[in-house]
């Protein structure tokens, strides 16, 4: 699978959980250009999810970690541009074990039905409801 089509499964699995999405939304601020892969919205909740699509050779969890905090960063851009309260949500392909880091919540693309269906339940236990 390409990065692209990744992002592709991810949206298609938030339509199918009912949520209207934007695909590569690029938005603009004072600090420039940013895009988010998926931007999804479902009874007033906003997610904008991340892709990333590491292979086991290249994969480290402190890139993760480093991404992480580089989208929770341009999806408070985006709150502010659009202005619509927004969760960042990382889709990783590898399972880390990282559910959460510095405001961002990390989802196994294995565990993303189960993330998207249980999602209050999800958005209440990082602090977000």
């Amino acid at each position: 699978m390409r990065w692209q089509e990744f992002e592709e499964e991810v949206r298609k699995i938030c339509e199918a959980h009912d949520f209207t999405t934007k695909f590569r939304y690029v938005f603009k601020d004072e600090e420039g250009k940013s895009e988010i892969d998926v931007v999804a919205e479902r009874y007033g909740t906003v997610l904008c999810f991340d892709a990333k699509l590491y292979s086991a050779s290249r994969y480290r969890v402190s890139q993760l970690k480093k991404e992480a905090e580089k989208h929770r960063e341009r999806v408070e851009r985006f709150s502010t541009v659009t202005g619509k309260k927004a969760v960042p949500v990382i889709v990783s392909f590898i399972d880390d074990l990282i559910r959460f880091h510095a405001g961002c919540i990390v989802v196994p693309y294995s565990s993303l039905n189960e993330f998207l269906g249980n999602l209050h339940y999800y958005l209440s236990e990082f602090g977000f409801l």
